[in-house]
């Protein structure tokens, strides 16, 4: 058989499966962000394999990964449990996704062409979807892509790393907010006024409408984690 870039391409897996680990991770991440592991819930081992159907070392190497991403920590004397919120780490949360989600927007609306433009309008058609269903789930995983898209076409690829970093903690505390009154509606209709000055080019504009969605949600949250103290 004679070798050629096209023989040779066919070897490359473009999508390979999840492992174990990953499916068991994805699936425990999403359970403590949706609520159903409420803070300061104990997370037994024995449990947590009869519940997802895997071994022991995979459930440590998941709470290890999940204790990285401040969804999970551990208790002297009692393992771990699933990470209380508090309004102090919330506010330092929500101070550095307005200082980097407001540069990246306005960098976005500078330099946006119509490609941009079909695609944030596409994530936001999802969210509009998934907002109607009242899914949390799929609003979250709509608001990761429009923001993804703004970060890289604004280039600000170290931001988007540090905002990755924070975006189970930050999922977590949308899903707190989500479940008040009209945030399903008050939280997609901010969005949507981002991108409409994305959409004018209008980096100034946009950069304000960030800031605006970024401090409506933490005063959400800071009433909300309140109450918890």
């Amino acid at each position: 058989m004679i070798k050629n870039a096209e023989n040779l391409a066919a070897l490359r897996i473009e999508t390979p499966p999840a492992t174990l680990r990953e499916i068991a991770l994805d699936r425990l991440r999403r359970a403590i962000i949706s609520g159903l592991f409420e803070p300061g819930e104990r997370l037994v081992e024995r449990t947590l394999c009869d519940q997802l159907g895997v071994s022991r070392s995979v459930i440590r190497e998941v709470i290890r990964h999940l204790e990285a991403e401040g969804l999970v920590e551990m208790l002297a004397g009692h393992g771990p449990i699933v990470a209380r919120l508090d309004w102090k780490d919330a506010r330092q949360i929500y101070e550095i996704r307005a200082a980097l989600e407001a540069t990246a927007v306005a960098d976005c609306a500078r330099s946006a062409d119509a490609g941009v433009k079909a695609r944030l309008r596409a994530a936001l058609a999802e969210l509009d979807r998934t907002s109607r269903q009242n899914s949390p789930p799929g609003i979250l995983d709509a608001t990761t892509e429009f923001y993804r898209i703004i970060f890289e076409t604004s280039g600000h690829n170290i931001a988007w790393d540090i905002v990755s970093r924070l975006n189970s903690r930050i999922s977590r505390l949308r899903v707190m907010t989500l479940s008040t009154a009209n945030r399903t509606v008050s939280g997609p209709a901010q969005i949507r006024e981002i991108f409409a000055f994305i959409e004018k080019n209008d980096p100034d504009a946009a950069a304000a409408a960030c800031r605006h969605h970024v401090a409506a949600a933490a005063k959400i949250a800071e009433a909300l984690l309140g109450k918890a103290l």
